[in-house]
């Protein structure tokens, strides 16, 4: 891996590249309408903590129409789309991710999803504010519609009696998730000076319950298997990619692994990616479920709420490994 300082990014950027690896042929592809995706769906997250999912019924055009307008909003110039940030932390941002150092070949945008929670500097994202709202709020609702289902299948997979243990929290008024657009430039020039493809986005797990993942056609993301070896997920926009979440791990007493990721920039294409994380309200606590603990088996997780684990992360950088903090020491 090399460390790429140079005037061509900006002043304050050390932006790491990697060399670029073959595409991953055995990712799980799941169809949400098999009578046996709720089996399948515990695999994966065993095995992966991630999956493909298909036949899912989000439409089409519901993921087009706001991909276009997300790419009209990131070919805006600089300073119109400067008015939308810097995020604190919903709005746009270029480059900096978080408030701790970190940096990636990456600009975004981070938008509440809660109706009640409106951030002013929507009014600017497009000429016309109702359609870019619009579409985001059509394209939500679609995607909670699947990850409720998703979580649901998993309950029942996992043969917990309330089938909806994990989709509630997510259905609740207060839940505090968040919905994510980013854009990752070519960098053929960049590639050039380094060698290696610029990281977009570094190594990390996402704090929340689930992630739901759907990008254009430009391949980058990586997930990291459980041996530690790097693979490079197939692209594909017709489907969504589903990442566990440190809070579903804990909460399955680490049955189910919270995927440890990261995205590449390619050297010639643009790649759009959009980003629903669920996560559960604020004062929600956070362990193990009882029902999912073996006779004699002992929680490996202290009891937090979701509050405490988020503030947590945001002091944190992004390849730390946050639950250690959280995690039972012998005794305990």
């Amino acid at each position: 891996m090399v460390v790429l300082s140079q005037l061509a990014l900006e002043p304050f950027s050390v932006i790491k590249t990697c060399k670029p690896i073959g595409l991953f042929s055995e990712i799980p592809v799941i169809d949400l309408t098999d009578p046996h995706a709720k089996t399948l769906i515990i695999k994966a997250c065993e095995e992966f903590g991630f999956f493909k999912l298909v036949n899912h019924g989000v439409p089409m055009e519901v993921m087009t129409k706001l991909e276009a307008l997300a790419t009209n909003f990131f070919n805006l110039p600089q300073p119109e789309k400067d008015k939308a940030g810097p995020p604190n932390p919903f709005g746009y941002g270029n480059k900096k991710i978080g408030p701790n150092g970190d940096v990636g070949w990456v600009e975004y945008l981070l938008l509440n999803t809660n109706p009640q929670i409106s951030s002013q500097k929507t009014s600017i994202f497009q000429e016309n504010p109702q359609i870019f709202r619009s579409a985001v709020e059509d394209y939500i609702l679609a995607v909670k519609r699947m990850a409720f289902e998703v979580l649901e299948l998993m309950a029942d997979g996992l043969e917990i009696e309330s089938r909806n243990v994990f989709s509630r929290l997510l259905r609740d008024d207060k839940s505090d998730s968040c919905f994510r657009l980013n854009h990752y430039p070519p960098c053929s020039e960049l590639q050039a000076l380094s060698g290696g493809n610029l990281i977009g986005f570094g190594e990390h797990t996402d704090p929340q319950i689930i992630s739901v993942l759907r990008s254009n056609n430009t391949s980058g993301l990586q997930i990291c298997l459980k041996e530690g070896t790097w693979v490079s997920v197939p692209p594909d926009q017709t489907s969504f990619f589903i990442n566990v979440g440190d809070a579903l791990q804990v909460m399955t007493n680490g049955r189910f692994r919270s995927v440890k990721h990261r995205v590449l920039a390619d050297p010639l294409k643009p790649r759009i990616s959009m980003i629903f994380f669920g996560g559960p309200p604020l004062s929600e606590k956070i362990a193990p479920l009882p029902s999912l603990l073996a006779e004699r088996e002992g929680s490996l997780y202290k009891e937090f709420t979701w509050f405490e684990y988020k503030r947590s992360a945001y002091k944190s950088r992004l390849a730390d490994y946050r639950l250690g903090l959280f995690e039972k020491t012998a005794g305990q």
